[in-house]
């Protein structure tokens, strides 16, 4: 697992043909939005005229979303979704016939009405885009697949937007042949590829339709509020959405204004903070150990509000020298920390979406996925409204500058942010967890992949090494998992927050608490019943020498009541941890013997639960961590 590249899912024919076609989507629509753009430069409309153009444009592209995205969420839940995609890109060759035609006669009528069937066709793709990876990727490739998709949507719109504005500017008269022919061109690239996508299932091939929209989008957003996790994120999405917007909007002027540039250096602000999204989206995988590791949400978080808050000192009033070319502004003093900061929140804004892209299809049903991101459309929709008119209305009514604008936003992403994580302290617990297992270990996991199972209940049997085999077990499996564990342990302080937010189950000896041992059971009962992983450690207590104890009958009694699957794993090169029983509780008080020493987590493969044994489980678990305590 340790060499597994995300890379490796862009040769495999269930990711790859999917990854062009919404990056070709993507790509399209900027080329011809821009187009549309460049054309009114090249029949010289009046300012005022092109004013009103560039403004009423991305209203037009958006109305759709709130109209419908509900309808657009049932039809792709309801069809199987290879065809529903190649539906939509032959509803794109069409739209672009009609674009090249206004492109042709130099109509922007007929252009706007294309851009609205455009804004229509995104909206129906929309829901499929993202409720299609879980059925196509395993749960541990979610982080890294979403990761491709957001760097390839990067990467697309910013090469969409420098084509579609450099049309005109390198075909001259034959500017609207050029546009019309690209945007068709790319449109039947799109549907030839959308075509090798592989079958992929219906979510739910028997739903009925409703077609009023607003009912609906009254419905849909309420299924998306059924869990709190998911139902934040996809706050944290819409979030990203309205900073995004507030920051790609205000770089046209922030780069005429504030940087002493023209438009070229707008597209090199944007191309920076696009590669910063990109990379970030990219590494996700890499520091998740290819789990959905929502702990990188509040480090995403944390870290753009501290590089907007830099961008606003880095350059606060206006730039003393205007027309500058890129490489002018590159040489310019304090121009290197302007470029790491676009760079930077670009990073963390990858590390804080992508994770939460990934938690809403892990945590989803499978027949409601479709739905629920036609919510999550609405919602993007009305933030993305929403930062367009307090852009304006900051600068235009309140006479802010850019700088105090992004000042506002650096403000703003931190309260949001706190809000997020108080009402679902998971994201930070996980944060917190993530930052003391990478900060101390090198994780390496083995046989997690194939013999985890990817949905459905099942028993993880584990020795007891340490105090923090809990939380490196979680940072190693792809899946959230309820740990039952000794009372004590569950109390300890600090770690007692991490473990309530878990919702891990505290336990008892039968002498010690008979009541609170048999809601342990009864809890672990439950999650089991409904679908949930759960992990003991059948030893009852952490180890003493360093050797696997033998294993009580609790993992029996658990078996006896709901015989799902057991998968034995075992912890090796934790008895060495200052977190062990090796040493005293004086010397477990001092830094570790072997910084960011190396931890492997080892599984096997499931055994049956009507048949597994405490012994049987116990001699599995002693062969997989064999002599490495």
């Amino acid at each position: 697992m340790s060499g597994h590249s995300q890379f490796a899912l862009l040769k495999q024919r269930r990711f790859l043909p999917f990854f062009i076609v919404q990056s070709l989507g993507a790509f399209n629509d900027n080329v011809y939005r821009q187009a549309i753009i460049a054309l009114l430069f090249f029949l010289g409309t009046p300012i005022e005229e092109r004013s009103l153009y560039t403004n009423l444009a991305p209203a037009i592209f958006i109305l759709p979303y709130f109209l419908f995205s509900a309808l657009a969420g049932q039809i792709a839940e309801k069809l199987e979704k290879s065809r529903l995609i190649v539906i939509t890109t032959t509803m794109e060759i069409a739209i672009m016939s009609l674009a090249a035609l206004g492109f042709l006669t130099e109509s922007m009528p007929v252009l706007l009405v294309a851009l609205f069937c455009t804004g229509m066709q995104s909206t129906l793709f929309g829901p499929v885009k993202y409720s299609v990876l879980p059925s196509i990727l395993k749960p541990e490739e979610l982080t890294g697949g979403n990761g491709l998709v957001e760097m390839g949507t990067s990467l697309s719109i910013l090469t969409g937007m420098i084509a579609g504005g450099l049309i005109f500017a390198l075909s001259g008269s034959h500017g609207p042949i050029v546009a019309a022919t690209a945007v068709i061109v790319l449109a039947v690239a799109g549907n030839l590829t959308a075509r090798m996508i592989p079958k992929v299932d219906a979510g739910a091939p028997d739903l009925k339709i409703h077609w009023n929209p607003l009912p609906e989008s009254l419905a849909v957003l309420r299924m998306a509020k059924k869990q709190k996790a998911v139902r934040n994120a996809i706050l944290g999405v819409s979030w990203f959405w309205f900073v995004g917007t507030m920051m790609t909007s205000q770089l046209p002027t922030y780069a005429e204004v504030n940087l002493g540039g023209g438009s070229l250096l707008y597209i090199f602000a944007l191309a920076l903070f696009s590669l910063g999204t990109g990379t970030g989206s990219l590494l996700c995988e890499k520091l998740s150990g290819r789990t959905v590791e929502i702990g990188l949400v509040p480090l995403g978080a944390f870290g753009m509000t501290a590089f907007m808050l830099d961008l606003y000192f880095a350059r606060v009033g206006e730039a003393a020298t205007a027309g500058l070319s890129i490489w002018q502004f590159v040489q310019a003093p304090g121009s290197a920390r302007i470029i790491i900061d676009l760079i930077g929140i670009g990073l963390f804004t990858g590390f804080f979406v992508v994770p939460l892209f990934a938690l809403i299809q892990s945590r989803t049903a499978k027949s409601e996925m479709s739905r629920v991101f036609a919510a999550l459309n609405i919602q993007n929709s009305g933030f993305i409204v929403l930062a367009a008119g307090l852009g304006l209305l900051t600068q235009r009514v309140l006479d802010w500058t850019i700088p105090q604008l992004f000042l506002a936003l650096a403000i703003a992403n931190a309260v949001v942010s706190i809000y997020i994580f108080t009402i679902v302290p998971e994201f930070l617990m996980r944060f917190l967890s993530w930052v003391m297992v990478r900060a101390l270990y090198r994780l390496r996991p083995h046989g997690i992949e194939a013999n985890v199972p990817d949905e459905g209940a099942a028993l993880i049997v584990c020795n007891h090494v340490s105090y923090m085999d809990a939380l490196i077990l979680s940072a190693t499996l792809p899946r959230p998992v309820r740990f039952v564990m000794y009372y004590k342990i569950f109390n300890i302080p600090v770690m007692r927050w991490i473990f309530r937010t878990a919702k891990a189950i505290p336990i008892a000896g039968a002498r010690e608490d008979p009541a609170l041992m048999q809601a342990a059971f009864d809890e672990v009962d439950k999650a089991l019943a409904e679908g949930e992983l759960v992990c003991i450690f059948p030893e009852g207590a952490l180890t003493r020498d360093g050797q696997v104890g033998a294993f009580k009958s609790g993992v029996e009694k658990i078996l006896e009541r709901r015989p799902v699957p057991v998968v034995p794993m075992a912890l090796r090169g934790m008895w060495s941890s200052m977190w062990s029983r090796r040493d005293t509780r004086l010397g477990r008080m001092r830094v570790p013997r072997r910084f960011r020493a190396h931890v492997e987590v080892v599984a096997s493969a499931p055994i049956a639960g009507e048949v597994a044994t405490a012994p049987m489980l116990e001699t599995q678990v002693r062969q997989l961590r064999g002599d490495q305590a």
